[in-house]
């Protein structure tokens, strides 16, 4: 079941609970889409790297718990394995790669190059 749609100003306080976890657990990469108005599927995308299997699962794993501390809710496919693991966060999704496993779907691509923004994180 996907978790709950946050409308109105919840969509920048989810995106900033979700950019401080993807921070805080050194994610490489950010990169975010913004879907609002182009998809049904969600009104943002992030997509970001992990080093190792291992950090992509934390990273998820964080990412879950920033949300849910937060009030939102969650839906995770991909984990204990952590070469691809997407949350869903209804307005929000995340996609979380190993570097080789990022490469070879290149999703910012299927996107479109223009609809992707760097996220500020190195500020």
């Amino acid at each position: 079941m996907a978790a709950p749609r946050p409308t109105g100003s919840l969509r920048p306080a989810l995106l900033a609970v979700a950019e401080q976890a993807l921070e805080d657990g050194m994610a490489e990469d950010v990169t975010v889409i913004d879907l609002d108005g182009k998809s049904n599927i969600a009104d943002h995308m992030i997509i970001a790297t992990g080093r190792s299997a291992r950090q992509v699962a934390a990273l998820a794993t964080r990412l879950l718990d920033g949300l849910k501390a937060a009030g939102y809710g969650g839906a995770v496919e991909g984990l204990p394995l952590g070469d691809w693991v997407l949350v869903d966060a209804g307005d929000l999704l995340v996609h979380l790669f190993r570097p080789e496993v990022r490469a070879y779907y290149h999703l910012e691509k299927m996107w479109g190059a223009t609809l992707a923004e760097p996220m500020g994180l190195a500020q």
